[in-house]
């Protein structure tokens, strides 16, 4: 029998507030409690630097984020540093590994693929960069980078994830050196196709492609239903 991926749509969230429900989800999975769940959301201005970051990546001092509104968080992700904000779609898997298959290497690989596939029915060709984790487009040695990986697993079940970025200000991206990667500049599907995206377009691709490469069947619930109840971390 096929497992469940349920998908939840949280809107624009707070970064620390979608962290805390990560957390309570994550828990939850490990309990055997709820099925595989995919959360997307928007968040509001935020710079995010990995377990493994630099933080000579980070290009504004604080003032700067100040007045342009940018939060900035340490995180237990994998990765450097990466933006979030208004037009990017954010994915948070929490699938338990165990079920699938125990292989981080993989599990990053099929990300990278789910978001490729949905690029390519949204009519962008998209790709992998040797040695650089998400995925890109452009010319080689000229390549831009369309979406983020970043992801956290503990006993095998997955957190953090992937940011896309539909019509993100790319301008924000001029705060950081984006993933450690001087040399490349971020992209997005709206620069790409010339018009204007609504994110509504983007997530069902993904949501779909996600589902695929990982063996689960979707299915789509109202975060009240399900999600707002589960207990609180001690």
């Amino acid at each position: 029998m096929t497992s469940e991926l349920t998908i939840v749509d949280l809107g624009l969230i707070a970064y620390a507030e979608a962290w805390e429900l990560q957390k309570r989800v994550v828990a939850a999975r490990k309990a055997g409690a709820i099925e595989d769940v995919l959360l997307f959301c928007e968040h509001p201005h935020v710079i995010t630097l990995g377990r493994s970051g630099n933080r000579a990546n980070l290009l504004a001092g604080e003032n700067v984020l100040r007045q342009k509104g940018v939060e900035f968080f340490l995180t237990t992700r994998g990765g450097d540093i990466t933006y979030h904000g208004p037009g990017q779609i954010v994915g948070y898997p929490i699938l338990h590994l165990g079920a699938i298959r125990r292989d981080v290497v993989w599990y990053v690989r099929s990300l990278e693929e789910a978001m490729i596939r949905a690029t390519s029915e949204l009519g962008i060709q998209a790709r992998r960069v040797e040695g650089k984790t998400g995925i890109w487009t452009g010319g080689v040695g000229a390549e831009e980078k369309l979406a983020a990986i970043g992801v956290h697993i503990s006993r095998w079940v997955t957190s953090h994830g992937f940011a896309y970025n539909v019509a993100t200000d790319l301008r924000y991206f001029e705060l950081i050196v984006p993933c450690g990667i001087a040399d490349r500049k971020a992209t997005s599907l709206e620069k790409l196709l010339e018009r204007n995206v609504p994110l509504s377009e983007v997530r069902l691709p993904l949501a779909q492609q996600v589902a695929e490469v990982f063996g689960l069947t979707l299915r789509a619930v109202q975060r009240q239903e399900e999600f707002e109840s589960l207990p609180a971390l001690a």
